[in-house]
């Protein structure tokens, strides 16, 4: 007999309280599964029984509330011998038996809590030992400072199923504060659980299931690509790049790839802990051109479905209160398809998990832009896109971060600031125990012309708004600009309006409008006689000078609907969006 118990399950996990429970695995023979749950004391808490012919295995336990030290036995035995003798199949996971007598296995220190999957690319996988709040944090060995509370699993990290990965994913544990690998924790997911666990007064787990680099296609199911022609060319191109080479071929490839990147990426490493302010153009001259992504092939793990199949569906359908989501950066070559990608994949998601409502609460991505890029306004489409997202899909939830970018890098290297941000939305809107208008940034909800001036009115900003230019920033974006012989305008506020030639020129502004509210805005050029659109912040990067009394960054936007000429082109410097350690 081959049975197996899903590899998410193992000592230390946490099951999400008040939701039914999903227990699951793999057999490749007629089975009789039992799943009880106890507590410290031995107490049953729920049990039940399920018959599995052939394939992946589910038992379900009744919703419990928050507890701690409990115990999932799990045990199974054969009620058909025939199949007895075949063997385990690669598509098994790792806890496995062969035996024809009634077997068991027993995790301990289980807690019932709150269960978020921490998904996306390279900003949600930053390392906690990365982040600039990480080296403090780590020191608290104990977790006495909250980290105890948070335990994390991380998703096996191979992008191609083969024996390499099912090996490695018989190591894959939930971990706790005490380990030493809680150093490499999503420091965006680390900082969230563990404000959401002193808030909530229970232990949090986040399932890691992300990846530097990659696009939305890469975390969806074939179909959802298939059923619109925008996204069905995220497949197209992967068979066109593909057409004619065998799978032997393009794994073959792949692997000659991987050699090369690692040489070249020890060598960038190196030239970069001598000079932090290495920049990509630079490196490059030195190292010739980096090979990532590497060619297209079926073992790629950017490809289109590939993580899909290899890390989530390897943890579908572990019982989850939501999920947080990180990612955008690398669909910026498609923006406007950003929209239906998003929702497809929350579609996606949330039909994998039997729940029509998983919440989802993701970032709207901060400012980036490279100094020798120009300024495409890619990411401005982008931001306009997960924007339309939170406003057009029920249970979702964005996090203005436009405030928190870097210069010159894509990785933010702080991230406490943004994970209690996403915390404190979680809070308002998922579990509803904060302030909604004080959890979200501002955003637009009208923009009214009134003669020479735009009268705009906000939600989420009840006392009104602060001004404040980061000259660091502006200073930045200048030079930007100038580099590419674009001068910023001296009269740049952040503000702009146009008129009906639609050219946009800065704008002056008064908080509070022409009709006294706290949530309005009145903008005006002289420039500009009888101006029609306005935008805010409407550039990859730049300052955010405007932000609630609450201190939430106002929302960019752009009232303009005729923006497809913006966000065409992309950096010509595809700069690498993993995590350099």
């Amino acid at each position: 007999m081959a049975f197996a118990v899903a590899a998410v399950f193992s000592d230390h996990c946490v099951l999400q309280r008040n939701k039914i429970i999903s227990v699951f695995g793999y057999c490749t023979s007629k089975t009789r599964i039992f799943v009880e749950l106890k507590d410290k004391n031995g107490r049953l808490l729920s049990k039940n029984t399920r018959e599995c012919k052939e394939g992946k295995w589910k038992v379900f336990l009744a919703p419990q509330k928050e507890n701690e030290d409990c115990t999932l036995e799990i045990s199974w035995t054969e009620t058909c011998a025939e199949n007895s003798e075949q063997k385990i199949s690669d598509k098994i996971e790792s806890k496995c038996n062969n035996s024809k007598q009634k077997e068991k296995i027993v995790f301990t220190d289980i807690s019932i809590g709150e269960v978020w999957l921490a998904g996306g690319q390279s900003n949600m996988e930053f390392e906690l030992q990365n982040c600039t709040e990480g080296p403090a944090e780590l020191l608290d060995k104990d977790g006495k400072d909250g980290g105890k509370n948070v335990r994390f699993y991380y998703t096996n990290k191979i992008g191609w199923m083969d024996n390499k990965f099912y090996e490695a994913e018989k190591n894959t544990h939930w971990q706790t504060w005490q380990e030493e690998s809680k150093k490499s924790w999503s420091a965006v997911g680390y900082f969230f659980a563990k404000k959401l666990a002193k808030d909530l007064g229970v232990t949090v787990g986040l399932i890691g299931c992300n990846w530097g680099g990659t696009s939305a296609s890469a975390w969806m199911r074939k179909e959802y690509l298939e059923n619109d022609k925008d996204l069905h060319t995220y497949l197209e191109e992967q068979e066109e790049a593909t057409k004619g080479k065998s799978v032997e071929q393009q794994c073959a490839e792949y692997d000659e790839y991987e050699k090369e990147n690692d040489v070249w990426q020890k060598k960038f490493s190196q030239m970069y802990e001598k000079d932090k302010n290495l920049t990509w153009e630079a490196a490059e001259k030195v190292l010739g051109k980096c090979p990532w992504p590497g060619p297209k092939s079926c073992k790629n793990p950017y490809r289109p479905t590939g993580l899909y199949e290899c890390m989530l569906n390897r943890i579908i359908p572990y019982s989850i209160k939501g999920v947080l989501w990180y990612q955008g950066e690398s669909d910026d070559y498609k923006p406007h398809a950003y929209k239906k990608v998003f929702t497809a994949l929350i579609e996606n998601w949330r039909e994998d998990w039997n729940d029509e409502l998983l919440p989802f609460v993701f970032v709207q991505l901060p400012s980036h832009r490279y100094m020798a890029d120009k300024d495409f306004r890619h990411w401005c489409v982008i931001r306009q896109a997960q924007d339309k997202v939170s406003k057009t899909v029920a249970n979702t939830f964005m996090t203005c971060a436009l405030d928190l970018g870097q210069f010159n890098d894509i990785h933010p290297k702080a991230k406490k600031v943004l994970g209690e941000r996403l915390e404190l939305n979680a809070l308002a809107n998922v579990y509803e125990r904060a302030d909604k208008e004080s959890a979200i940034s501002p955003n637009l909800l009208e923009a009214l012309p009134k003669e020479d001036k735009i009268l705009l009115t906000f939600n989420n900003a009840p006392e009104g708004f602060t001004y404040l230019m980061d000259e660091k920033v502006l200073q930045e974006y200048k030079d930007m600009e100038k580099n590419q012989g674009s001068p910023l305008q001296e009269d740049f506020t952040g503000f702009e309006i146009a008129g009906q030639d639609e050219i946009f020129y800065p704008a002056t502004f008064a908080f509070g409008g022409m009709d006294g509210k706290m949530n309005s805005i009145v903008l005006f050029s002289k420039k500009v006689v009888e101006p029609l659109y306005a935008r805010y912040a409407w550039y990859n990067y730049g300052p955010a000078p405007v932000k609630s009394k609450t201190g939430l960054p106002l929302q960019p936007f752009n009232t303009l609907a005729n923006n497809k000429n913006e966000g065409v082109n992309h950096a010509k410097i595809q700069q690498i969006m993993t995590v350099v350690s």
